[in-house]
Order: C-alpha cells, then structure tokens, then sequence
C-alpha cells in the first residue's frame, strides 16, 4: 500500500511536468492545396509554416490539361480548402472537386478579369469569355494576398497577426516588382511591343505594360484547342507583315507548332514558365523569380 502512494506522486509529477515543457496539445495546421505550384508559392509566402501545404500540379504540368490521380482524390477530400486560380483554367478539375465536396477559392473571382481579346470586364460576368492567366500582372496577384490572408485567418485563427505581416510583406515585394518590370520595358521600343505566344497566355501583362498582343499559335485562352491551317497561315502572314520578332512558348507546351511557324517567319522561339514555376534549382523556382525570368527573356527578344 506503501508503495502506491510512493508511485503516485511521482506519476502526477512527470504529468505535470510533460504539461509544463509541452504546453497544451498543438493545434493541427490546416490541410491546404493549390492546383499550380506558382499559386502554391504564393500561399505558402503567408501561411509559412503555420499551414501544411501541398501543390496538386506537378512542376512542368499543362494547368489546362492536368488529370487527376486516385491519390490527388484523397489529397483534395482532405484538405480544408483548395487556392485555384479559377476563371475555366482547371476546368477537367471541376468535377472530382465537386464529387470530394472540398471548399475551392478561384482566386481570379476576386480581380477585374479581361475577355480573351483584352477589354476588361463590366457587371455582366456571362457576356463573352474570361482570361484566367491573371497571375501574368503582379498588380492582381496583389489583389489574390488579401484573399489568401482571410481564408487562412478563417482556417487558423491563432495566426492571424503573422499571416497578415507576411501578407504585407508579401505585397510589398510585388509592388517592388511590378516598378522593375515598368523599367525593364521601357528598354523595347513600342512599335516591338508585340507578343506572339503559344496560346493566348501574356493577355494581363500586355495590358500592364503597354504591349500588343498580335495573335497566338493557338487562338484561344486554352492548350487543348488545335489550330487549322488556315489560321496557321493567317498568323504566319501576320508575323511577317508586322515584323514580330519572337514566339513566346511556356515550358508547359509542345514547342512543334511555334517552332514551324518560327522557321516560316524567320522569328525566334523563346521558351517562357509561362505556367508552371522550374525546380527549386531552376531559374524560376519562385512566382517572384519567375516573372523577373520571363521579363528578361521578352525584354532580350524584343528588345533595341
């Protein structure tokens, strides 16, 4: 009897103890998924370590023509939210995301969108076709950080003051960047200010930065469609009349097509992540890092 008491004390010691070192039980991180890694990037700029994270697309993947595994139907009916980029991007998601149930914020809901031939938008959210590729002008991404920061205040409320500081920070760091890229165009004259890409991708930014979208290889907001021959031709003829000097092709993209239409014009074929970040190795293993990559290569191109 003795020797109960002895143990008892002893284990109400370790206890409180352990309570002491440990505090109380953590609070789990939020499950959080983005479908594009540069999406992922910039989440992860605010949630820190404060969220767990994952990215659905893989580094290199087409967003238009991701199709999800088994294993990414777990992920995504785990998770307590999804960032997508929304605007018709990951439309082949749209119907595992409704079977799993999980809550989805399509971050271009919360920007001034431009239809695929560059006017922006009024009231009327069904006339005519959105462009999705808004992450292309860092002035709306900075609109997505005010999202980003809310949604995971809601998930973690604990962290709301750190979210809001890297938010800011964050914020800070695009407007940075949105006066570098203003100077780094200034270098093209504006009669070179013309963009010819693999699909209609460089939409925002022309509209930025005061470029003209001259047509694309593809003509359309998407990589699945095919281009005919005719319009094939039409662009070629088009190149030539108004001497645009570079095809931009996202790393995402078979280069086939703009390569032909490069030989039969005579311009280059600039590969661009467009739509995917590199590997962390890469040149472009940030959001950040991969607009100042892209920039560069469009300002080489076009360029005096």
């Amino acid at each position: 009897m003795q020797r109960d008491k002895t143990i008892r004390p002893r284990m109400l010691f370790w206890t409180m103890l352990v309570t002491v070192v440990l505090g109380a039980p953590a609070i789990a991180a939020p499950m959080v998924v983005a479908t594009a890694s540069f999406v992922g990037d910039i989440v992860a700029q605010i949630g820190g370590d404060e969220i767990q994270l994952s990215v659905l697309f893989p580094l290199g993947a087409d967003p238009h023509s991701f199709e999800a595994t088994p294993a990414d139907a777990v992920l995504l009916a785990r998770a307590a939210v999804v960032f997508a980029v929304g605007a018709g991007l990951e439309e082949a998601l749209k119907p595992l995301l409704s079977t799993t149930g999980v809550r989805v914020v399509e971050l271009a809901e919360f920007v001034p969108l431009l239809s695929w031939a560059g006017h922006d938008h009024d009231e009327d959210h069904h006339h005519g076709e959105h462009d999705p590729h808004v992450w292309t002008d860092p002035t709306r991404v900075s609109l997505w950080t005010h999202v980003i920061q809310d949604v995971l205040t809601e998930l973690a409320p604990e962290h709301a003051d750190v979210f809001s500081a890297r938010a800011a920070a964050y914020r800070e760091e695009l407007t940075q960047l949105d006066l570098w890229i203003v100077q780094q165009v200034g270098r093209v004259s504006r009669e070179n200010r013309l963009l010819v890409s693999d699909h209609h991708v460089l939409g925002y930014f022309a509209h930025r930065y005061g470029f003209r979208v001259a047509g694309s290889v593809v003509p359309g907001l998407s990589t699945l469609a095919e281009p005919s021959a005719r319009e094939l031709a039409e662009l070629v003829f088009t190149i030539r009349a108004m001497g645009v000097r570079a095809v931009f092709v996202s790393t995402t993209v078979n280069p086939q097509l703009a390569e032909q239409v490069a030989r039969d014009t005579g311009a280059r074929v600039v590969r661009l992540y467009a739509a995917s970040l590199s590997d962390p190795a890469g040149p472009a293993s940030t959001y950040l890092d991969m607009m100042r990559y892209n920039v560069t290569a469009i300002v080489e191109a076009l360029g005096e």
